[in-house]
């Protein structure tokens, strides 16, 4: 009995370890044994995304996790028509080699630098000088001015002009204006030769460091707290200033919103276009942790622009030149407990823990996925190539610009579109 007994329970110990380990057919042992001797692609590539086939509604995570960091050989081959501007920020520091890999596709790089500060009555500085690189400025325009091989393939004649008009990166580092109080304000708007003495420092600036121009960020410290016309003056004041000096002047507006529909209208745009060399609009942070959901619909970025330039406005084509549809190049990750802006590195981390293919929102024209980690479900939502391939058709479609926040933030193959 008690050998029986026995060979029982071995019997069945046998049973349970074939059920645990030995049920994979030969074909489902290859296909673990493939997916562990996966290899990750970087770097130069002989073919483009999408010539690769990797611009697709539903991509997989798996061709994601393989093939984000190999990107097309010739990195100076530009494919968009329109204007490129791309913000680079001291915190990333791959922004600073993306701006230089791939120089020739931009058209500005301002890297977030510079501040204004109030310190008394007329007396204005600027801060952030400390982070100026010259080395990297003149590393980033000589990779913008080198066209040896931009001749190679064009998709138009269109490219191939627009290209051999522009051959090189103009650098406008951003300005803000920073630790000012309501009255800091008030006397700046106020008094006509505070804002010239703003103005004319910022152009001295821009000589001093041997800069293109500037990016003026101010409209949405003020909106809705000022009248408009002293906004608009001082906007056409430090404009004014710098493209009269040869300097290009670019406003970062926002995006009308149902709770901020008038933030920047119709009306501000068309007082503004004489003097502002482009509009970096900001067609990104759609939804929140309250809502979340997509990052930039593409129904929502259609009606941005057409809310401050609508179909059939007088010179509707020179004027949606200077509109930078803005491009997000990070995502966000929502889970029970809120929710937080993700960049390459962490979003690559959570597409791990996702079998098979991101899901499409033909809505919002974006993807997604949900996974359950460790830490709790995810609801992710970040850029694919085919996300940004659809707002760059757009972008061509409306005939406004781009303008990317931020580089370094998002895929390397991501460039393989611009």
């Amino acid at each position: 009995m008690m050998v029986k007994k026995s060979m029982q329970y071995i019997l069945i110990l046998l049973l349970i370890l074939h059920v645990a380990f030995g049920t994979l057919s030969p074909s489902d042992k290859n296909k673990n044994k493939k997916v562990k001797e996966l290899k990750v692609k970087t770097g130069p590539q002989p073919t483009n995304v999408y010539d690769r086939g990797l611009v697709q509604g539903e991509p997989s995570a798996k061709d994601i996790i393989v093939e984000n960091g190999a990107y097309f050989q010739d990195t100076a081959l530009k494919l968009f028509e329109g204007k490129v501007l791309g913000f680079v920020t001291p915190w990333n520091n791959h922004g600073y080699d993306v701006a230089k890999i791939w120089g020739p596709k931009f058209d500005y790089v301002s890297p977030v630098w510079l501040q204004i500060l109030r310190k008394g009555p007329k007396k204005y500085e600027v801060a952030g000088v400390h982070d100026i690189d010259d080395g990297w400025v003149k590393d980033v325009r000589k990779a913008g001015s080198s066209i040896s091989n931009r001749g190679k393939i064009f998709r138009s004649i269109f490219v191939a002009k627009a290209l051999l008009m522009s051959p090189f990166v103009l650098v406008v580092p951003r300005v803000l204006f920073d630790k000012f109080t309501d009255r800091d304000f008030s006397q700046l708007l106020t008094y006509p030769e505070e804002r010239t003495i703003v103005a004319k420092l910022l152009l001295a600036t821009a000589r001093k460091h041997k800069f293109d121009g500037l990016v003026l960020e101010v409209w949405s410290q003020l909106a809705a707290r000022v009248e408009d016309n002293y906004l608009i003056g001082l906007v056409e004041e430090i404009c004014t200033t710098l493209t009269t000096g040869s300097f290009d002047c670019i406003l970062v507006i926002p995006p009308a919103r149902k709770e901020t529909y008038d933030l920047f209208s119709r009306k501000h745009f068309e007082a503004l276009v004489p003097s502002v060399t482009a509009f970096s609009l900001m067609t990104y942070d759609y939804s929140s942790v309250q809502r979340p959901g997509a990052n930039a619909p593409l129904y929502w970025v259609r009606n941005a622009v057409q809310h401050i330039c609508p179909d059939g406005t007088d010179g509707v084509r020179e004027k949606r030149a200077k509109i930078l549809v803005g491009l997000n190049m990070y995502g966000s990750d929502f889970t029970p407990n809120g929710g937080q802006p993700i960049v390459a590195h962490e979003y690559l981390t959570l597409l791990k823990h996702l079998k098979g293919h991101l899901t499409y929102d033909e809505h919002d024209v974006e993807n997604f996925f949900e996974v359950k980690t460790s830490n709790g479900r995810h609801m992710v939502f970040y850029p694919t190539l085919f996300s940004i391939d659809e707002r760059l058709k757009l972008a061509r479609e409306l005939g406004t610009g781009i303008s990317i926040w931020e580089l370094g933030q998002g895929l390397d193959y991501f460039y393989d579109l611009f």
